[in-house]
């Protein structure tokens, strides 16, 4: 897949886009959260009403592990004869209650086991991506977890393979543009990471850049120094989650030591002012996850999430939904809580579109397309 370095030189002067008409989502791609649409919305849970204009935006925050809906999950569990630990849906929905980062990824993790085959991989992100063009998402950059595969006996070139096969034709089939980042566990050794990303190289995958994500807190970035190198002696573009649970200074280690283009969360960079500076002056992009963070717990309630002040501060920051499936609610749902809980503008909403587009590794011409698709020329 071709990626872009650049970023066109337009007008920052945002114009709201033409509103677009709504599409029906067939019943069993909705989230648990829409088909609970008639109870009281609660700070932190999806809201059952569409943003008051779908923009074009780019998701760059994205995991596609944590796109499996309960549906999907019972589905694939049965065509693979696997026995899910839960007996029902309404038991699997029940534990979606986190205290904190790792214990959802105790739960995002078992339920990997239902991943089996190519054609499992290809359903998941097919379900995604029918689900995101909903949500007005036109670019997605999406993250693979190879080792969590690999762990359970799965081939790379399964999960891979079967990940890539929808993603060759998002553009034609669901009008969305894709990229594929292969996301690397920072709980697990850097030669681990290395080994893996030496394969993906060998087998020539169709990926455009590598991350790192799983448990941060203890996990700094200094730890894979020699990945990321190797990815960019590669050619492939460098992301990494830092700064939502972890400490400013793995946000700092990220830039510094990894050469990272991208920060994913970075919300505590708010704690560290010269770093905030610093992030300003270089237009750092920072995918922020609103419904994630709460759900978390790295933000007790939306009203209390950091990113009107960093927009105020001037940050270059996106929403994204990073595991939808898991945290309550796609690209849009994110918005229109922001919308509802926080007074998120008109203006705003443009301006946080128009970044996540900017902020993309999409080739020049797309960016282009997409911002006049915006409202710019």
């Amino acid at each position: 897949m071709e990626t872009y370095d650049g970023a066109p030189a337009l007008s920052d002067a945002p114009v709201p886009a033409p509103e677009q008409p709504e599409a029906e989502l067939p019943e069993a791609e909705r989230t648990h959260a829409e088909q609970t649409e008639a109870e009281e919305p609660v700070a932190g849970e999806p809201i059952a009403e569409e943003p008051s204009k779908l923009l074009p935006v780019a998701e760059l925050h994205l995991h596609i592990e944590g796109t499996l809906e309960p549906e999907l999950i019972f589905a694939l569990a049965e065509r693979n004869g696997i026995q899910l630990p839960y007996a029902d849906l309404d038991e699997l929905r029940s534990r979606y209650e986190f205290t904190d980062l790792q214990s959802f990824l105790d739960l995002y993790y078992a339920n990997m086991a239902v991943l089996q085959t190519e054609q499992d991989f290809a359903d998941m992100t097919r379900a995604y991506l029918a689900r995101a063009a909903v949500a007005g998402v036109r670019h997605a950059e999406i993250m693979l977890d190879p080792q969590a595969h690999l762990s359970r006996g799965v081939a790379l070139e399964t999960c891979v393979n079967g990940v890539a096969s929808v993603l060759a034709n998002s553009l034609e089939e669901f009008g969305i543009s894709t990229l594929l980042i292969a996301a690397f566990l920072r709980d697990l050794s850097e030669e681990s990471a290395l080994e893996v990303l030496g394969q993906l190289l060998a087998m020539d995958a169709p990926i455009a850049g590598i991350g790192l994500d799983s448990a941060e807190v203890g996990n700094p970035p200094a730890k894979f120094e020699r990945l990321f190198a190797r990815a960019k002696e590669a050619g492939l573009h460098r992301i990494a989650h830092a700064g939502e649970e972890g400490p400013p200074s793995y946000i700092i280690d990220a830039l510094e030591l990894l050469d990272v283009e991208r920060i994913d969360h970075g919300i505590r960079c708010m704690e560290d002012p010269e770093l905030v500076e610093h992030l300003v002056a270089e237009r750092v992009p920072l995918t922020v996850c609103p419904l994630s963070n709460v759900r978390l717990r790295a933000v007790d309630t939306l009203a209390d999430h950091p990113l009107p002040a960093m927009l105020a501060a001037g940050l270059n920051v996106s929403v994204n939904s990073d595991d939808p499936a898991y945290f309550g609610g796609y690209v849009d749902d994110n918005f229109v809580q922001l919308e509802t809980m926080l007074g998120l503008s008109e203006f705003d909403r443009v301006r946080l579109a128009s970044n996540s587009i900017r902020s993309s590794f999409a080739e020049e011409e797309r960016k282009t397309e997409l911002l006049a698709e915006l409202g710019y020329s």
